[in-house]
């Protein structure tokens, strides 16, 4: 239990340390808060309001997980090497890719809602 007990914490600093230090995973935090009701209204089902928040909320893990990424290439070093770059440039890729995903989502289901061209 205490086991569980610490990784619950350790989880809840990277995310406060997230939120205090990176706008673009508060931008998505506020995305996430405002999606939730949207997609309600949005979901004719339970599967497409998964889809919807979980869209987003896929968004801010690979945020989650670019900024660790960038944090243990900085923790290395400040000096230009290409394998930090192609690491940074992976996890900026991913976060790019989540976001795609996350907009072709809700776009086909609103698309759906306003004509059924999906």
């Amino acid at each position: 239990m205490l086991r569980l007990l610490n990784a619950f914490r350790n989880s809840r600093d990277g995310i406060v340390h997230v939120a205090r230090h990176e706008a673009a995973f508060r931008q998505e935090a506020v995305l996430f808060i405002v999606s939730v009701p949207v997609a309600y209204f949005l979901s004719d089902n339970m599967l497409i309001f998964l889809a919807l928040t979980g869209s987003i909320l896929l968004l801010m893990i690979v945020e989650l997980l670019n900024t660790g990424i960038e944090a243990v290439c900085d923790g290395l070093s400040r000096d230009f090497m290409k394998e930090i770059k192609i690491a940074k440039d992976c996890g900026s890729a991913a976060v790019l890719l989540s976001a795609f995903l996350a907009g072709v989502i809700w776009l086909s289901v609103v698309a759906g809602k306003l004509g059924g061209l999906f």
